[in-house]
Formats: C-alpha cells, structure tokens, sequence
C-alpha cells in the first residue's frame, strides 16, 4: 500500500473527527439569519459554535465575504477576507470590507480554531442583501395616493380630548400595475411601504406571511420599508402588483360612531415601491410607483387600528391583482409627498396560533358568544354563507356580562368587525388591517353551524382567532413542579406576545401605544423569552424620533398624543423616559451589542440634561411614580411610595448607567462629570428620604427600600437593614405585595440577589392576594392591568409580568455572572425554595442553549446542565452539612469550595450531569 493511499485513508477517517471537535453554526447578519435590506454599512455579523468535547473556546476566525456564491465556494473573499484572527469574539463583529452598494446580496461564511488547536471546517454558506441606502436608489419611485388630506387637517401630534374639526371616513385604496418581462429572469427584488399599511400581491399572490407591515413609527419623522425576494413569483410574459393600504397608525378616521383613543392624522393612505429585475444577461429593469399606477377604492369601506374593520364582498373586483384585468374605470394615482425611508430591522407581525372555540353560547337578540378560551391580540377568520347583502357583526371583547353576552367597557367602544356577503358559497375573510385584543366575540346577524335557524340568517360554518405577534425566534423555555408557576409563565407570556408587535404596546386593545417603562422593567423577562433584540432598537429610534427638543423622551414612543390629562404626568415621568439610557446598556449586557450606545448617546445625553433641570435639589417628583402600586385607593398614580422616590431613584441609576457607558465609549470627562453629579443625586436622596433610627426609606414602602437598594443609594452599613425591613413589610402582610409597575421589579431583584428567593417564593404562591395567583382564580389567561384583575381595566397587559425573570434566573438560575457580556460568563444558582422539588429551563443564548434542569429529593439534588461553546460557567448547589459532588459523565470540573453556604464548581462548555448525595 503506497504512503499517498494511506494518508488519504487517514485523511477520511480523520474527517468525522474534525467535524466533531468544533463546528460554526448559525451565521446571523444584524441578528437575523439571511436577512434582505440591510441598510447599514458595517453590519454586525456573529455566529454560534458546537462541539460534543468539554472545555471549548474559540481562539481565532476568519470571515470570507464574496460578491457572488461561486467565489465562496472557492474561498475568494473578493469584498472581504479577515484572514486568520487571533480573536475569541464570535458576536457582533463589525463588517469591515469594501464599500457595500444598495440592493446587492453578499455571501459569508467562517471558520474558527480552538484551544485545543483544531480548526473547523468552513460553516455553511449564508448571506445578506442590501436594502436600498440612499434616496437616488429608488430609481425615481413616487409616492403616491387615491386622494390627499387637506393640509389644514393634518395633526401628527393631537393633544388628547380635543374636538374634532372634521369628520368622516376616507377611501381605502387599491393600486395595480401592468408590466412584462421579456428575458430569463436571476433574481426580483421589491422594496416597498405603504402607510399606514400594505398588503402587496404578484400575480394575485400574497408577498411574504407578514402582517400589518409596515411597522408603525413616528411618521413625520421617519417611514419603514420592507424587502422581499419575488423571484419565484415573477414569471416571463405578462404580470402584475397589486397593492391594498389600510389607515393603521398613519391615520384614525374621525369616525364618532367608531372607538378612537386618539386622533392622529399624518395623512391619508399612501405608497412607494420600486421592483428591481435582475435578468441572466447581467442586465436589469426596475418597475417603480409613479401616475402611471391606477387605484380604486377597495372592498375594505372602514378600517381603524381602534375601531375595527368593515368589509363588503360585492364590492370586490375579481381579478384586479392580475395581468389582463380591465383598469380603464381606475383612475391614474396621485403623487404625494413622503418622509425619510429607512429599512424594517426588526422582525415583521405574523400569524400564530389558530383558536377554535371551546362553547358557544346564545344570547338576547338571536347573537351569538363564541369562547375562544385564550384572551390574546388576534384577528378573526371567518367562513360563512348565506345570501348576497346578509351583513355579519362581530363583536371582540375580554370579559362577559351577567348575561353571557360580551362587554367593551374595559378595552374601548364600540370596536368590531363587519362582513357583507356577497352571496356565492362558501366566503372566507380575514381582516387586513386591523387587530384587537379579546377573548370572546359576539356575532350578530348570523347563527352557528348546527343550530337553529329559523330566520335563514347566514350560516357561520367556523370563526377563528389568529393569533398575531412580532415573529422574534422564542428563545426559552420554563417548566417546574409547581403548576401555579407554570400557569403565571403562560399568563405572563401571553401578555408578552400579545403587546409584542412593531412596538412594545401596554394592550393590544384600548391604547395600543409603546409606554416606555415596559422596556427596562420587563426587558429582561422578554428577552429570557424571545429574541427580541432588532426590536428594542427600534424602540430606542423611536424614543429618538420622539424626542423634544428641550431633551423630554415622552412616556410614549412613537409618540402619537399628547396627554394633559392631570398636566404633564404622562408625558414627562422619569421611570418611563429612562429607557432611552437604560436600554443601550442592557442591549450590550445581553447581546454584546455596542453600537446602540454609540448611536444613541446623544439622546442620552440630552434627556439626562432634561431631567438636571427638572430637579430640585437633585430630588425629580414629577410624573406619576409606583403606578398600580396596591394601597386603599383604586390604582392609579403611586399611593404607598412618596412621588420623589422613584424618580430620583431611576436618575440616580441613569446617571451611574452614563458613567459606564461613557468610560466604555471612551469618553473619560464625560463619564467624570456623570459620576460626581450621581455622588450628589445619591447625598440628596439619603439626606430627604432615609431615616438611620429605623432603617427605611420615606413611607418605608417596599418599592422605597427596594429602589434604594438595587440602586446602590443606601449605604453599606445600612444595606442589610433595610432588607430586612422590606422581608418584614411583606411578612407583616402575610407574604402579600404591594409595589406597583416601577417597584415590583426591583423587590424581586433585591430578594433573589440577597439570597432570599424563599420570600419571592411565598409572595407569588397566593391566590387570596392581589397578585398573579388571584388573577388565575379569576379565570385571567393573559397578565392584567391590575394586581386583582379588575374587570374595569385591561385583561392583557405586560407591565407587571416581572416574576417570568426569577423563573429563569430564580428557579432555573440561568444568570450572568459580574461583568459577563452576552453571557460569556454564566452563573447556574437555582433556587430550590419552598415546595418545588424540579425544574427544566433553558436560554439560547447569543453563543448557544444554555440549560438548568434539576430534581431534589430528600437525599439527593440532581443538576444537569449544558455550557454553550466558547463560554464558562460556575455553579452553586444547595449543601447541607455532610455531601459529596460527582459528575455522572467523569467530565473535569473545578471545586471552588463553599461561598454563602452553597458549593461553587467551575466547568467549561459543555453536558454536564451532577449529582449531589447528603451523606
């Protein structure tokens, strides 16, 4: 046997080896995995790496980019080749090659070497397309409409409870364009919006599985677009766009017989959209909006994002979205004006999951109550038949009256849907442009299938609810032995999914609008949950694009009222504005992400300076403070803790947040100047609110003495008293809570980081309490507005949901450890406190799944846990006196000894499977 055929058969045996030691999976660009219209010059890229070995860490990459997939396929980086890096950072690098030009798709992929010395192989090939970067690449696209509002009733920020100066619906329109393709085509590209929002089809075909696109923004200032890939859908010959708008954000229709919660009025609806065809001769054609579009009403004749939608089906044009449709009765589009275009970064609204009913049930007047069994932001879809102008009113609501039938009192009305038939079988609709939030829906003018009819009402042969939600990938996953903690992590998320949409709303119903305290008090459980990262940096463009001028971020982004309701409370709240600093920081704490503080510190900085003259004696007591909080008024404003408080509390921590985030921006003065300013804040706030005889801060309000804790406001000496005082003010209330929407977060950060999740336990495990046991005994299976679940305000908020982040970090005990960035140092502590006897939870983290799944018995504690490559992990296990430690798989770990009567081990990435026996 020649040495050639030896090698070559070593070579081979080698190769499953190779691939096992480490391997580079998932290649994600600006957090999405092959993502079109990206319109920034140096996107992020990162990926995650695998091995079935122990220990891994990356030691060095190299990143090829190439203008086409042939020359990737022969490692030609011919727009960038980082060549071999010495370099353990596989998130958030920086594309650093040649100029990227609009509309045009690059190929990437990597390779990476370990510790160990081995080099994987190449990752699978992934890519990116640009978006469209600069005005002159829409190649002439117009904006256009069926009509435009008068300049005079323009309002893009009405002040709430103003009357209106006109009223009246408007025209939802639908555009089409003809046009023929004579080549063979490559590749067909569409970048378009339309405002409110868009439906686009291709020759009668939807474009894309998104909903309500556009997402929503603050239209004066700033427009999304979306990309899709056509070029399946394109065919040689004849073809055509058809495109349908709805109102959505971009305009309320001063309706009066409809719900509005508010008035504005950037415009009537509109659109832009430019096709680039790419052909396999190299050349290309573009077919962009102009006077040459022709538009007609639609058979939508109402649509609110408060209000509802109606729909009539004799008024559909059959055909109209294809090519050969008869458009002489159209009339030419009008050219309109349009703001600044900026690529969709976040993920689009989708349709989830589908809900039948669970019971139907008459009611007076001959309707109808369908239960769908899961109060969620939905649509409807619904199949009937029945004659030509039978008309179908649906009703969504939350809550039921004595009588069974539904109420809007609590979400806004009246709101609903309406279906005319158009008498031809079986009729399907769903609505476009409009979405709610509800449980249960009441129909009128029609009667189930199956029942009795001897009106000969239209038939209803099915009604679903469809679910719609951002589509961010779901990243975790909580389960335990206790099913009062399952059943609060599903009340509690479906609250997430149901204001998760292109904005972080309070309810999928009432208000709809992005207040922003949300972002920083229940960020972390969301993104446990989802990631959600593209998303929270719209919020902050959005804070941005909100913005006045004298530095105020307003409670609401993008803000769309001005409330003066009570004065400036709910504009300018120091709880809600902070997230504009807050939300760059944890960003690069979850994600590693940095160019948000970069992009953003000007905002920042100028909202600092806003709140600076604001303060009295560095105190801030305006806005509205604990909101929700529990005291012996109805909830509201904050009752139990001073306004002052939270106020200067949360100034205190932007200013300490500012300092870091400037020492890592590199900016040494400012980070200076942010720091003594803090060393004052902190002096004011001890000086008015702490009293050193009994250790409590104001009213002694647990909200107080939690905030001044997390905070860092109280001084050492004093810290573990004033813990002490918040256990014994939820003790004294027999393990009740009090702290409202700011506070709860915070008592349960303090609690878990003092070692005291037994409390946190005990608090949450109560149904005769305000609290999320109470709400499930009510029947609540969406998080609600109140602690008690009132009937009187929303069934399906997210703003109290905090508990889900001690279910992660609490019972799974998936942490950070200090100074960890993107969980590149992970700390595993569960808390095994009061009845649970398991759990199984896990986090996909920026560099990998990250498990906790453990079972304790009276003698034993089992732990398994999985470590993502390229990262460490040190664990705590709960010991009594006498133990021992083993690890099932003989796999090295670290004894660290015995901190705060818990045994520490270290280990790398990895499975492990340790069990500890109580000897």
């Amino acid at each position: 046997m020649s040495k050639l055929v030896i090698f070559s058969w070593l070579y081979l045996l080698s190769i499953p080896l190779f691939a096992q030691d480490i391997k580079v999976a998932q290649l994600n660009c600006a957090y999405r995995n092959n993502p079109i219209g990206i319109d920034v010059l140096s996107p992020a890229l990162s990926w995650k790496l695998q091995s079935a070995k122990h220990n891994i860490m990356q030691t060095s990459y190299q990143i090829v980019v190439s203008s086409s997939l042939s020359n990737l396929n022969k490692n030609i980086g011919d727009v960038w080749d980082t060549q071999k890096v010495n370099s353990g950072q596989s998130l958030q690098i920086k594309y650093q090659g040649k100029k990227l030009l609009s509309s045009k798709t690059y190929y990437w992929k990597v390779r990476v070497w370990d510790n160990f010395g081995h080099e994987s192989g190449w990752s699978a090939s992934a890519f990116w397309q640009m978006g469209l970067l600069n005005t002159v690449d829409w190649k002439g696209a117009k904006w256009i409409a069926y009509e435009k509002l008068a300049d005079s009733n323009v309002n893009s920020l009405p002040t709430d409870g103003k009357k209106d100066k006109y009223i009246g619906n408007n025209i939802l329109p639908m555009f089409r364009k003809g046009f023929t393709v004579t080549k063979t085509i490559k590749k067909a590209t569409a970048f378009i919006s339309g405002l409110g929002h868009f439906e686009m089809s291709l020759n009668g075909a939807k474009v894309g599985d998104d909903f309500l696109a556009p997402g929503w923004t603050k239209y004066d200032k700033e427009v999304l677009y979306l990309t899709y890939d056509l070029t399946k859908l394109l065919k040689r010959g004849e073809n055509a766009i058809g495109v349908m708008l709805g109102n959505g954000f971009y305009y309320i229709p001063p309706v009066k017989e409809r719900y509005r919660k508010l008035k504005v009025a950037y415009g009537y609806p509109k659109m832009i959209c430019r096709l680039l065809i790419e052909y396999t001769d190299e050349t290309s054609a573009n077919i962009i909006s102009n006077q040459s579009w022709k538009t007609a009403p639609s058979p939508i004749t109402f649509s609110s994002i408060y209000g509802g939608e109606d729909y009539n089906a004799n008024l559909e044009q059959k055909g109209w979205n294809l090519a050969g449709f008869n458009d002489n009765k159209w009339k030419s589009s009008l050219l309109v004006d349009g703001p600044k275009l900026n690529a969709q970064k976040e993920e689009p609204v989708k349709i989830f999951e589908n809900f039948s009913p669970q019971n139907i049930n008459p009611v007076a007047n001959g309707e109808w109550v369908y239960d769908m069994g899961q109060n969620a932001s939905a649509i409807i879809e619904l199949k009937v038949r029945g004659k030509k102008g039978d008309t179908i009113r649906i009703t969504p609501a939350e809550l039921l009256k004595a009588d069974g039938s539904v109420t809007q009192k609590n979400i806004g009305s009246p709101s609903y849907f309406t279906y005319i038939l158009k008498g031809d079988g079986l009729e399907i609709w769903r609505p476009k442009f409009f979405y709610t939030g509800f449980r249960y829906l009441q129909v009128k003018g029609a009667v189930p299938s199956g029942k009795e009819n001897p009106s000969n009402k239209s038939v209803v042969e099915d009604l679903k609810a469809l679910h719609i939600r951002n589509a961010a990938e779901q990243v975790g996953k909580f389960s335990s032995s206790n099913e009062l903690f399952n059943k609060t992590f599903s009340l509690i998320d479906w609250a997430v999914k149901s204001n998760m949409v292109s904005v972080f709303t309070d309810c999928p119903h009432r208000e709809k609008l992005g207040w922003l305290e949300e972002l920083h008090l229940m960020g972390s459980s969301v993104r446990y949950n989802y990631n959600a990262a593209p998303l929270f940096k719209k919020a902050l463009q959005d804070m941005k694009n909100s913005q006045l001028a004298s530095g105020l971020i307003p409670e609401i982004a993008p803000e769309y009222v001005k409330f003066e309701w009570g004065g400036d409370m709910f504009r300018d709240s120091p709880e809600w504005g902070s997230s504009g600093i807050l939300m760059p920081w944890y960003l690069y704490q979850w994600y590693g992400d940095k160019q948000a503080m970069t992009d953003y510190y000007p905002m920042m900085q100028r909202y600092i300076n806003y709140l600076g003259t604001k303060a009295n004696n560095h105190i801030l007591s305006q806005g509205l403070g604990d909101w929700y909080d529990i005291g012996p008024k109805p909830p509201g404003v904050s009752q139990l803790t001073p306004m002052g408080i939270t106020g200067t509390a949360i100034y205190y921590y932007d200013l300490k947040i500012l300092e870091k985030t400037a020492t890592l921006l590199g900016k040494k003065a400012d980070a200076m100047a942010y720091a003594k300013l803090a060393l004052e804040v902190k002096d004011a706030f001890n000086h008015k609110f702490f009293d050193a005889k009994s250790k409590q801060y104001a009213t002694g309000s647990q909200t107080a003495n939690a905030m001044a804790v997390y905070m860092e406001l109280v001084e050492e000496k004093h810290k573990n008293a004033v813990i002490e005082n918040l256990v014994k003010d939820i003790r004294d209330r027999k393990n009740s809570l009090t702290a409202g929407d700011i506070g709860y977060r915070y008592v349960l950060r303090v609690l878990e980081d003092a070692d005291k999740s037994d409390v946190i336990f005990d608090m949450n495990s109560r149904s005769d309490v305000p609290g999320y046991g109470m709400q499930l005994a009510k029947g609540a299976t969406a998080l609600t507005e109140s602690w008690a679940a009132l009937p009187t305000v929303s069934n399906n908020h997210f703003m109290l949901g905090h508990l889900m982040e001690w279910l992660y970090s609490g019972v799974g005990g998936i942490r950070q450890a200090e100074n960890s960035i993107a969980f590149n140092h992970i700390k595993i502590e569960p808390e095994v406190v009061g009845d649970l006897t398991s759990a199984d939870v896990h986090y996909n983290s920026p560099y990998g799944k990250i498990s906790s799944k453990w079972k304790k018995t009276d003698q034993t504690f089992t732990l398994e846990v999985n470590i993502p490559v390229n990262t460490k992990a040190t664990i705590y296990f709960p010991v009594l006196p006498k133990y021992e430690i083993s690890e099932e798989n003989n796999s090295t770990f670290t004894d660290a000894g015995i901190a705060d009567g818990k045994a520490k081990v270290v280990i790398g990435s990895g499975y492990y499977k340790f069990n500890l026996k109580y000897k």
